[in-house]
């Protein structure tokens, strides 16, 4: 019998992602408590329940965000213009080193709650601002309070982009015992770091066993003869589970080599194509026997949704030649993000006994009617405006287009870092050429 908090969906366009499940007209799907309950058409709970009726809508699992620098929501745009190597140099190693523990607070809420807004319901927060332990603290409340499900992949603040010391602190035991020792919670723990000697690759690959977390790293060739991956294999510390960030310019090889260890690759490649990074590799990437996901990367130059780097991932992908389809793209930003983050039994699918992170999306206004393929509407006619109604286990966050959470002092909050980084000229934009 179902819980007093059992809520049935009725008379959805269900995409499950569940290959058991398929797709579904005009079916309904029942929430229990935190869990998907049942899947099917003319569904008959036997206790009460909260109904909603979801005519016209699609529902889909919760799309997953693999990779995002969340504080920056702070300094939302103020880099439409930049480089990958102006990214290092003003955002990085300038403003990077001025916000403060509350900054880093606001970011990471700010960015929650417009990943939730856009029906982002996991992100794994690639939080390279450790600037000191309350950086830190700040960081991880705010993931607490927001009721988003992320990772918190911890990563040092880079003075000079990454070419900074890459050793991870001895602290992020602590981290682990005290702040996030419990995998099984909301916000879980993971560490994210970059290339450096043979000696710190050891040392934070050995913290990642020894503290029980998976890794997460930026990768890209940076020449034809270059091989970073094959690299950490000869070192004997690459490990399965890692998340591969980019791996624009990646030999066949290289790709090969994630792949075969048990690896993931998270693109971003709305960010990479407009930053330089190099052409995302969706194409090889496929080819080499990986299902990549999806990633918004930073807020300074990009949307904090996945809408757009769907977009970008069919139409890059499809350029290159991959024979993905819009159903792929969808796979990408849910089933693949939640494979990437360890989470495939709990997350990435409308699947009973799931988490019931899912997504109600309006596919009946003007500017997407009539639907004739469901994925094609989705993932090439949608934005966040779509976003109607979406649940985190089980706990709606948005509802009729509205988000639950209070988000107004926050916004407040953030436009007064924003004005007192202009007044103090640390912003320093760099204007298109």
């Amino acid at each position: 019998m179902p819980t007093e908090r059992a809520l049935l969906i009725r008379n959805a366009t269900i995409l499950s992602m569940d290959p058991e499940i398929g797709d579904l007209e005009r079916a309904d799907l029942l929430v229990d408590g935190e869990r998907i309950a049942a899947v099917g058409a003319g569904l008959r709970p036997a206790g009460p329940v909260t109904e909603i009726d979801a005519t016209g809508r699609i529902a889909i699992p919760g799309l997953v965000d693999s990779h995002r620098h969340m504080w920056q929501a702070v300094l939302r745009g103020s880099a439409p213009h930049h480089t990958l190597a102006d990214y290092f140099r003003h955002v990085l190693g300038g403003l990077g080193q001025q916000v403060t523990p509350d900054d880093v607070y606001l970011g990471n809420l700010l960015s929650a709650y417009g990943a939730m807004a856009a029906g982002v319901t996991t992100v794994q927060d690639i939080s390279n601002v450790q600037n000191t332990p309350d950086h830190t603290e700040a960081a991880v409340a705010a993931l607490r309070e927001s009721g988003l499900r992320a990772v918190f992949a911890y990563g040092n603040g880079m003075p000079d982009g990454f070419a900074s010391d890459s050793r991870l602190p001895a602290r992020v035991r602590e981290v682990r015992a005290r702040l996030l020792p419990d995998d099984s919670a909301r916000v879980t723990m993971a560490l994210a770091f970059e290339s450096g000697t043979d000696e710190d690759e050891r040392w934070n690959w050995g913290l990642a066993r020894e503290l029980d977390v998976s890794a997460a790293r930026h990768v890209v060739a940076r020449g034809p003869d270059d091989r970073p991956v094959s690299r950490l294999a000869d070192l004997g510390v690459l490990a399965p589970g890692t998340t591969f960030i980019h791996g624009t310019g990646l030999p066949a090889g290289e790709l090969r080599t994630i792949a075969d260890h048990g690896g993931f690759l998270s693109i971003a490649p709305s960010v990479e194509l407009a930053m330089g990074h190099g052409y995302p590799p969706f194409a090889p990437a496929v080819e080499a026997g990986l299902r990549p996901s999806l990633s918004v990367d930073v807020e300074v130059a990009a949307a904090a949704d996945l809408f757009g780097p769907m977009r970008a991932a069919y139409q890059s992908a499809r350029y290159a030649g991959a024979s993905c389809t819009v159903r792929d793209i969808l796979e990408f930003a849910t089933v693949a993000g939640a494979r990437t983050l360890g989470m495939a039994d709990r997350i990435g699918s409308l699947t009973p006994g799931k988490q019931a992170d899912l997504v109600l999306l309006r596919a009946d206004d003007p500017g997407t009617a009539p639907v004739y393929d469901p994925y094609a509407a989705v993932v090439l006619g949608m934005d966040t405006g779509h976003v109607d109604t979406v649940l985190i286990a089980g706990t709606p966050v948005k509802q009729d287009g509205r988000l639950h959470a209070e988000a107004g002092p926050v916004v407040r909050r953030a436009q007064a870092v924003r004005d007192r980084i202009v007044k103090a000229g640390q912003h320093v934009p760099v204007r298109a050429q």
